[in-house]
């Protein structure tokens, strides 16, 4: 791949021209920002930004007072190609609390492996209903240590407005969930996107996060996606190298609570 076109591609197709995510929200430009604003469950934050050292701070200010207005917390990431350079601790300055940093990486879905390897006795279960929103929610709670009831309002909104925005797998062993993840369609776009991969701490080190992606991998190739992109953590980056997945950027989410 050429990593440069790839990430000025993604910028394009995911930042600056990104379609909602969900029916109830709207994506505006709006002073040098692209936002999402959305309901109380819905992913509310900001996109891209085009910003200079002199207008930054008013910048963040707006998106500050908007989102206050609206009661919800937000999210802006800063990637590390963003500018200003200082971008970040302008958010600080602001009141944002970052999250951990993920590497931003990219695939060509030709390229990874698509056949599903699973251990003896471990099986995929496509999930469709709110019985299986639940099993992955908690497969999130248990895995990540944080409380699921936002993401489980968020796909059950999803599931009922727009069945075919997503695909969400969970990972069972006999009765218990294990592992759970999905992946998001992003019309128009060469895109897809994988998300909230995830294996309890007992199941780790048997290819069901390899099996995952593979899964994933097989399902954007039959929709025609070109790439998949994923914030990966320390522990999944160096699988998904392994796997062809290249490092184009760093992501840092920077939170702001009302």
């Amino acid at each position: 791949m050429d990593l440069d076109a790839v990430r000025a591609l993604l910028d394009r197709q995911l930042r600056r021209a990104a379609p909602p995510d969900s029916a109830a929200a709207q994506v505006e430009r709006t002073g040098g920002v692209v936002r999402q604003t959305g309901g109380p469950t819905d992913w509310n934050g900001i996109l891209w930004s085009e910003l200079t050292e002199a207008t930054a701070d008013a910048a963040i200010a707006a998106q500050v007072r908007h989102f206050a207005a609206l009661d919800r917390e937000f999210e802006w990431t800063v990637y590390a190609h963003d500018r200003p350079a200082d971008l970040a601790a302008r958010l600080r300055a602001a009141g944002f609390q970052p999250d951990p940093a993920e590497t931003l990486m990219v695939a060509e879905v030709a390229g990874l492996p698509k056949e599903v390897e699973l251990p003896p006795d471990v099986r995929l279960l496509p999930v469709t209903d709110p019985a299986g929103v639940e099993l992955l929610v908690r497969v999130h709670e248990e895995v990540f240590g944080a409380p699921g009831g936002r993401l489980r309002d968020r796909l059950l909104a999803r599931l009922a407005a727009d069945p075919d925005a997503l695909a969400l797998t969970v990972v069972m062993a006999a009765d218990e969930p294990v592992s759970g993840a999905r992946l998001e369609w992003v019309p128009g776009t060469d895109f897809a996107g994988l998300w909230g991969g995830g294996t309890l701490s007992a199941w780790r080190g048997r290819g069901i996060y390899r099996a995952l992606i593979a899964h994933r991998a097989r399902l954007a190739a039959e929709r025609g996606v070109r790439y998949l992109r994923v914030d990966a953590s320390d522990q999944s980056r160096p699988i998904l190298r392994r796997l062809g997945f290249a490092e184009l950027s760093t992501a840092t989410p920077y939170l702001h609570r009302p």
